[in-house]
């Protein structure tokens, strides 16, 4: 994990010194630090962008395989040995991997406690100097130092827990009729609602630098969930 913080520390270096070189003025409302962390943050999108858009592909085509997978439930529901055997076949034929979609967040969980060290330390593995931490403006509109938790209104905590329920109902599959599909309908709706809950009290705890990463992360999330979704469907209609 110290790698990881300093290779996100450096980049982070990089990428602030671009900013206060580019801009001769430092923005009164926005610092060049904050600044530097959402450009930091869209970077390591792009990075994986490919894995989200294997992700993406990998929901809906999990979405289209639904009435097959009910179908060999209801033939073999008394049989679970061979019901396992026909789904894998399945998966194999669309080319699906069911643990595939945790890929993102086995990902982004290293970088955001990361980022948690970065932040805690900033001194230490953003700039190598404590004295200069100490000096360069950190506030992010109405927050005065973002190595510090939002305490004004929870505000950051609030934007997160949103953007967070946006992805999760944008990356909802739909459901066939079935007790099965019911019971999967129902673990969803849950897991719609009480993660951003739990993201919102964890998110007043910790850096206000961490969050407006979180929060970066979910906006091109939604964005990208957004357009590739409209692309597929286009695509789907002109093949009918």
């Amino acid at each position: 994990m110290s790698l990881l913080r300093n290779i996100l520390g450096s980049l982070i270096r990089v990428v602030f010194q671009f900013v206060s070189s580019v801009l001769p003025q430092e923005p009164a409302s926005i610092s060049y630090l904050a600044i530097s962390i959402i450009i930091t943050t869209i970077i390591f999108k792009l990075a994986m962008l490919p894995i989200t858009l294997k992700q993406i592909r990998s929901q809906r085509e999990m979405q289209k395989m639904q009435p097959l997978m009910q179908e060999l439930q209801r033939k073999y529901k008394n049989n679970p040995e061979i019901m396992n055997k026909k789904l894998q076949e399945l998966y194999k034929e669309h080319n699906y991997n069911p643990a595939g979609g945790c890929l993102p967040l086995l990902i982004q969980f290293p970088i955001i406690i990361a980022f948690f060290g970065v932040m805690r330390e900033p001194g230490l593995y953003i700039f190598d100097n404590p004295a200069m931490a100490a000096d360069i403006a950190k506030n992010f509109f109405w927050i005065p130092n973002i190595e510090f938790p939002d305490q004004i209104l929870w505000g950051l905590p609030l934007i997160n827990a949103a953007s967070q329920y946006l992805v999760a109902r944008l990356s909802m599959q739909n459901t066939q009729q079935g007790e099965q599909a019911q019971a999967q309908a129902q673990t969803q709706t849950m897991m719609l609602y009480a993660m951003p809950i739990m993201m919102f009290f964890f998110a007043r705890t910790i850096s206000a630098g961490v969050i407006i990463y979180w929060i970066t992360s979910n906006i091109i999330e939604l964005l990208l969930r957004t357009v590739f979704k409209r692309v597929y469907e286009v695509r789907e209609e002109g093949t009918e």
